[in-house]
């Protein structure tokens, strides 16, 4: 926290402006533009719409392109659960498509393959593509969107990881047709709970907020002709956000620092891998940190190490398991190359927090070495 939180809340409370709209919905907003979008050229007429969550946005995404039931769409198989689920709560589709080994996201080639193939399949094209920034690594957003726009398929841009990261200088988030942040708990920056949706333009984020606000029409009395939904952020949360805006730089800087660290102690450790930008269009904010374990060279298996560590009191966890082999979507069509399963029987996030001081990771770093360094002992 930045302390500023406290103070926009207590305006929201004098001002007894605690409902889904208000002045630190509108300030918040426009916060999240002067960061984003303003001064980028590419850019140019976007909006951003403050939601209840980064799910919310990604759902209100598909709504407003006509998303419905018994379309396919697109999606990156090595995310977390929320970047597809809205994709059934539409009565569509999913279709997931396997990683490249450089950023660890969506594989432009194989995703070009994909389409093709669902179009010979099924005689119809996907309804969108959803591609994701994962662990706010940058995908290949310039390709994808490429892929995109050779079919005539809108992107939308899952950035809820990537708020701050850039590809080829350009703000994740704004390559999409639409773009999805995320302000849980655990982001770059939080509302407690919330998310934003960014537009192509003002009409969008029109169309957007109606949506999200029950889908009311202009009437006197309530008068519905479409199914809307309650997504609209709080004016409280919001002021949490606006607070939180002021130390964002401060996060960014703190989370790519320990990313340096990390980079440099395991660079000479055999059999672990930092994942680092893997080219120079990439400029991570390293939400998290995350590295790879070959289990033949070190001795260990991302489990051992994670019960080493948790039994020091440190949280580490597994990567995300791929969504082809999660049960819910069993029955889903996939693409699969073989890069998220490896990545996810080898890798592990690492603390990476605003707590996690550098003198804290220099002690996950030492109990890892050391970790790989009994168990070699062990097997001699």
């Amino acid at each position: 926290m930045s302390g500023e939180e406290q103070r926009f809340i207590n305006e929201a409370f004098a001002e007894e402006w605690v409902v889904p709209l208000g002045p630190n919905v509108d300030g918040f907003e426009e916060d999240l533009k002067k960061f984003l979008i303003d001064g980028d050229p590419a850019s140019e007429g976007k909006e951003i719409a403050a939601l209840s969550a980064g799910t919310a946005a990604i759902h209100l995404a598909l709504v407003l392109l006509g998303v419905g039931r018994d379309d396919e769409v697109m999606c990156q198989s090595f995310t977390f659960a929320a970047s597809a689920n809205p994709v059934v709560y539409q009565g569509a589709t999913p279709v997931f498509v396997d990683s490249e080994p450089g950023s660890w996201n969506m594989d432009p080639v194989l995703l070009d393959e994909a389409i093709a193939d669902r179009v010979a399949k099924t005689g119809r094209k996907p309804k969108a593509i959803i591609g994701v920034h994962l662990y706010g690594m940058p995908a290949r957003i310039d390709e994808i969107c490429a892929v995109g726009e050779k079919w005539g398929i809108p992107v939308v841009e899952d950035a809820a990881e990537a708020l701050g990261s850039t590809y080829k200088g350009r703000e994740c988030g704004t390559f999409g047709r639409y773009g999805v942040l995320s302000f849980n708990g655990n982001k770059m920056i939080t509302t407690s709970g919330g998310g934003a949706l960014i537009c192509p333009d003002a009409e969008s984020k029109k169309r957007a907020i109606f949506f999200a606000t029950q889908a009311r029409e202009p009437f006197p009395y309530y008068q519905h002709e479409h199914i809307g939904f309650n997504y609209r952020l709080s004016n409280i949360s919001a002021g949490i956000g606006r607070g939180q805006m002021t130390v964002l730089a401060d996060h960014l800087a703190h989370h790519r620092r320990l990313a340096a660290l990390y980079e440099e102690r395991f660079r000479d450790v055999e059999g672990i891998t930092y994942h680092s930008n893997p080219t120079p269009d990439c400029d991570s904010n390293y939400w998290l940190s995350t590295i790879e374990i070959d289990p033949e060279i070190t001795g260990c298996t991302p489990e051992d190490i994670r019960l080493h560590l948790a039994a020091l009191n440190v949280e580490t966890r597994p990567l995300w398991k791929p969504m082809h082999l999660q049960p819910v979507f069993a029955d889903a069509p996939a693409y699969v190359n073989g890069v998220s399963e490896h990545l996810f029987g080898r890798g592990l996030c690492i603390p990476s927090g605003p707590w996690v001081t550098e003198e804290d990771a220099e002690m996950v770093v030492r109990e890892i070495v050391y970790r790989i360094s009994s168990q070699s002992a062990s097997l001699t």
